[in-house]
């Protein structure tokens, strides 16, 4: 495993332990038996065994995690021991997972295009005293409104460039309970889960690296937005 220079990845120098931990533990473990990875190559590096739980240190390690994983994904031999680029994953996913993108636009955009698919789709899976439960949390009014104003409000929140995915994270796991993806890895808490529901069904993930991509790159996209 060897690390790609890779500009899409360098903010990873810069993220908090606490906000890189989730993204760790599904690089490396499979949450629904809490076994590690077979697949997997992080921990069996000098620099995990030395450093962690300080991931900042070995942060170009986890980039490299998420290239070699992206590899598994979308070719068959490595070059060198190398992954592809974060881009490259990141558009792949977006195909998985149908996003309407543009290839050639930057990586910050097609995020916003992919987390944008994310919000609407878990909004649109919630039921009305759910919608109405997370605009409280949001202080924002909820009374006398229909579930199709309710989730008007919910998307005019969450779809806001300069929503902050901190006040997201303290209802996460009402979104969670209705995903895909918290049934498939048993993740009750946390970001990893958002939006991957019915739309993707359990045969869309069935390969173990899209297991691992999809989820990372949506908590990538929303590490991003924290940073920036």
């Amino acid at each position: 495993m060897a690390y790609r220079e890779d500009r899409d990845l360098e903010f990873l120098a810069y993220c908090s332990n606490e906000d890189l931990n989730d993204l760790v533990y599904l690089l490396t473990h499979d949450p629904e038996d809490g076994k590690t990875r077979n697949t997997e190559e992080l921990t069996s590096s000098q620099n995990y065994r030395r450093y962690y739980p300080d991931h900042q240190k070995y942060w170009q390690d986890i980039a490299a995690e998420i290239q070699t994983f992206g590899a598994n994904t979308i070719a068959t031999i490595f070059r060198l021991g190398k992954g592809v680029l974060y881009k490259e994953i990141l558009c792949d996913a977006c195909e998985d997972m149908k996003v309407n993108f543009n290839k050639s636009s930057s990586t910050k955009a097609i995020e916003k295009n992919l987390l944008d698919k994310v919000y609407t789709q878990a909004i649109e899976d919630l039921s009305e005293e759910q919608k109405k439960e997370v605009l409280q949390s949001l202080d924002l009014p909820t009374t006398n409104l229909s579930n199709q104003a309710l989730t008007a409000s919910l998307q005019a929140a969450l779809l806001n460039v300069n929503f902050s995915p901190i006040v997201f994270m303290n209802f996460a796991p009402i979104f969670l309970q209705q995903t895909l993806l918290g049934r498939l890895l048993g993740i009750a808490t946390g970001p990893i889960g958002w939006g991957l529901t019915t739309m993707w069904t359990v045969s869309d993930l069935a390969g173990p690296a899209k297991r691992v991509t999809i989820p990372a790159v949506i908590q990538i996209a929303m590490l991003r937005r924290k940073y920036s």
